[in-house]
């Protein structure tokens, strides 16, 4: 069975991420079935500091207790799908904080994304896609963008236009076909072994 990360991108006080990424959870559990597991993964779970290893990721595992636990979960996954907000055009700093903190388990490893914001976090998603190439990570290309605007209600309330239920379920199948193709690649990775 196939394991997909859902992360949610956002820590801050009042996020929308969460009630995002359970809407996504949702229909992509109903889409795909029970061939598989799509698991949320919250980064307030976590409590990462600012990074605080003495080695880059890429040199050396890191060794401090809160960087094994996401480690492991991140390692834990096949594939992942990253429900993110802009801020100032830039994806948050947590979730970035977050990517930095590993290289090998997120390599070979596909990543589709959900943006949402007043022009669907486009900008911030474009950024995440150039760190996803460094990480060797597949980054397919179906996006849904999702806007404050139409999406939610007085920028408050979540509730997503019926159009991009089929737009969750193009990325989905375009994620599992990837994580499928992928599988190799990852058996082979030191940081799923």
């Amino acid at each position: 069975m196939n394991r997909i990360g859902i992360i949610i991108g956002s820590t801050r006080p009042g996020r929308k991420g969460d009630l995002v990424a359970q809407w996504v959870r949702d229909l992509a559990t109903e889409h795909a079935g029970h061939t598989t597991d799509f698991e949320l993964v919250d980064l307030k779970d976590h409590a990462l500091p600012l990074l605080d290893e003495a080695v880059p990721a890429r040199t050396a595992p890191g060794d401090r207790p809160h960087t094994r636990r996401w480690a492991e979960r991140i390692g834990s996954y096949d594939a992942f799908i990253i429900v993110t907000p802009e801020y100032n055009t830039a994806p948050p700093a947590a979730l970035t904080n977050a990517i930095d903190y590993l290289y090998a388990e997120w390599g070979g490893k596909p990543v589709g994304y959900v943006g949402y914001g007043i022009f669907g976090a486009v900008m911030a998603v474009q950024k995440l896609r150039a760190q996803a190439g460094v990480l060797r990570m597949a980054d397919i290309a179906p996006q849904v963008t999702l806007s404050l605007r139409e999406d939610f209600v007085n920028f408050t309330d979540f509730r997503p236009q019926q159009s991009h239920v089929p737009q969750v379920h193009g990325l989905v199948d375009e994620l599992l076909t990837w994580t499928r193709a992928l599988a190799t690649l990852r058996e082979a990775s030191p940081a799923t072994a």
